[in-house]
């Protein structure tokens, strides 16, 4: 008869905190971008019309979520950064609001989404390398984690595309919701590739 050893259990999943989030959307819209600025016809309406999703719901849950919390971290410079953040943000949602009014058939969307790219891009790496290590240096672990589901919840009542109107955390939180129903109720007659009509 032969023995058995007991194996160690396997450990359980881990569970995601909110920086893991937020890498894991930064690397799919960099696969986004790829698909736009690479794709022609429906691909690329598809992968714009993801991207624009995205970002627009990426952007809400951070200035909601983390930005705030990155202001109250200890140590020098955490207003700065987010401040440098937030005017990167309402820069990027300026150029894709635009593309978004043009479509992906307009002459300078090509121009425009690489511009769209580098920045969003630019900022994602600032983010990575300044904001996200400050989380996990100063913030419990366990509070990262509860912080994931919370950005999944803001992005859950976030507009869908950028709102001029809404570009602060606390103007997202008011009107994200209502926002975001408008914009489903628009994306389900009009996609944003296709521009304004």
């Amino acid at each position: 008869m032969r023995k058995t050893t007991a194996r160690p259990a396997a450990p359980g999943p881990v569970e995601e905190d909110v920086v893991d989030l937020l890498l894991a959307q930064h690397a799919r819209i960099e696969e986004l971008f790829l698909l736009v600025v690479g794709g022609t016809g429906q691909v690329r309406r598809d992968a714009f019309d993801a991207l624009v999703r995205l970002l627009a719901v990426h952007e809400t849950a951070e200035e909601e979520v983390v930005h705030p919390l990155s202001r109250t971290l200890p140590g020098e410079g955490g207003d700065a950064m987010v401040d440098e953040r937030l005017a990167e943000e309402k820069q990027a949602k300026q150029t894709l609001k635009a593309l978004v009014a043009a479509g992906v058939d307009d002459a300078g969307f090509d121009e425009g989404i690489l511009l769209l790219r580098e920045a969003v891009l630019t900022h994602a790496r600032y983010e990575e390398r300044y904001e996200f290590p400050r989380l996990r240096q100063h913030v419990p672990a366990d509070r990262l984690r509860k912080l994931a589901a919370t950005v999944r919840a803001a992005e859950a009542a976030a507009p869908t595309r950028p709102h001029s109107g809404a570009q602060s955390a606390t103007a997202n939180l008011a009107l994200g919701p209502a926002l975001a129903v408008m914009d489903r109720v628009r994306d389900a007659v009009r996609r944003p590739s296709e521009g304004r009509r």
